[in-house]
């Protein structure tokens, strides 16, 4: 399984970004994709995650509200739409996913990661 992500950069406080993370090599219609952040001097936590198998989407509390995964089951595709942001939401995204059955809250939860994309909120 390859992840291409895509979308970060700078904004400022109260605007918007859209990643994109494009899957492919999937095996089966049964998988997980979703998005972690990792903060400098923080630890990697799940921001979103979206089961393909039961259509369900989990968020974390910090983004409830603001942002939005959408997923494009035909190129195994999800976007994040993340409006309001607020500097903390400053990190690098990480797009995920594995051919499991359940989105997880832990990185360990995950065996494909796409490549970094670096999104700064400030000023």
């Amino acid at each position: 399984v390859q992840l291409q992500a895509s979308g970060g950069g700078l904004v400022q406080p109260g605007g918007s970004l859209r990643l994109s993370c494009a899957g492919s090599g999937f095996s089966s219609d049964n998988y997980i994709i979703g998005w972690f952040r990792q903060a400098p001097g923080k630890e990697r936590e799940a921001v979103s995650c979206y089961s393909n198998i039961d259509g369900s989407t989990i968020y974390a509390d910090s983004v409830k509200g603001r942002f939005t995964l959408s997923s494009l089951h035909t190129n195994r595709t999800v976007y994040l739409q993340m409006n309001s942001l607020k500097p903390e939401d400053t990190a690098v995204y990480y797009c995920t996913a594995d051919q499991t059955f359940s989105c997880s809250w832990y990185a360990q939860g995950y065996k494909f990661w796409g490549q970094g994309t670096l999104v700064t909120v400030s000023s």
